[in-house]
């Protein structure tokens, strides 16, 4: 890829260093490769996460998964379990662990800056006696994503800080147009803008666990 006219491309550690200069102690030393109890609480009180994936040919992924509270089961100091509902099905993320087990966490607590980051080794499982721990609405998990932590730690607010992300006097949803309207400008579908609508409408709620 050619460079565009003006751009001054970062190409090393040390110019990326001498740009950005170097982490504070506090930073560096943060990391850890075990749960704190303070870790467990967090992730009690989560109900969302983007899970980062990159497949043996370099091909990167992130999915968010969502459930209540709590969702993703500590099964010891360094092993997590998360559901999966039904979705999709393109599975990208997952087809990504059958070939390279390194994933990223970021687990959010809503109204919270700060977010939980993990990194790790994940396997898919699609049986173990902890599914019936994972059952909503009574519906088990199709199958779970178990994660060995290799790295666990608190990243600091400031990116939610700028973004104003939990202020709801910034939020604007209807400054874009509506789900299905953005499916029907963007893919090619048999379905009219009026059946997305409807298919994308109050009863999808209701189809979460189907």
């Amino acid at each position: 890829m050619s460079e565009p006219a003006g751009w001054v491309e970062v190409t090393s550690e040390a110019e990326l260093r001498a740009l950005l200069g170097e982490p504070m102690p506090r930073a560096v030393t943060k990391d850890r490769v075990r749960l704190h109890s303070r870790d467990k609480d967090w992730l009690a009180a989560s109900p969302f996460c983007l899970i980062a994936t990159a497949g043996a040919d370099g091909s990167c992924d992130v999915s968010p998964k969502g459930d209540p509270p709590g969702f993703t089961l500590v099964l010891d100091d360094a092993t997590l379990a998360i559901p999966e509902r039904a979705g999709n099905r393109r599975v990208d993320g997952f087809r990504n662990v059958l070939t390279n087990p390194h994933v990223g966490l970021i687990y959010l607590v809503p109204g919270r800056n700060e977010t939980l980051r993990i990194n790790g080794r994940a396997r898919l499982v699609r049986e173990a006696a902890f599914f019936d721990r994972m059952i909503v609405k009574g519906h088990r998990p199709q199958l779970a994503l178990v994660v060995e932590i290799e790295q666990i730690f608190f990243h600091c607010a400031k990116a939610f800080m700028r973004s104003s992300l939990w202020q709801l006097e910034t939020w604007n949803p209807g400054a874009l147009p509506s789900h299905a309207a953005l499916v029907k400008a963007v893919q090619v579908t048999e379905e009219t803008l009026e059946e997305l609508e409807h298919y994308y409408g109050p009863s999808f709620a209701k189809r979460l666990y189907e």
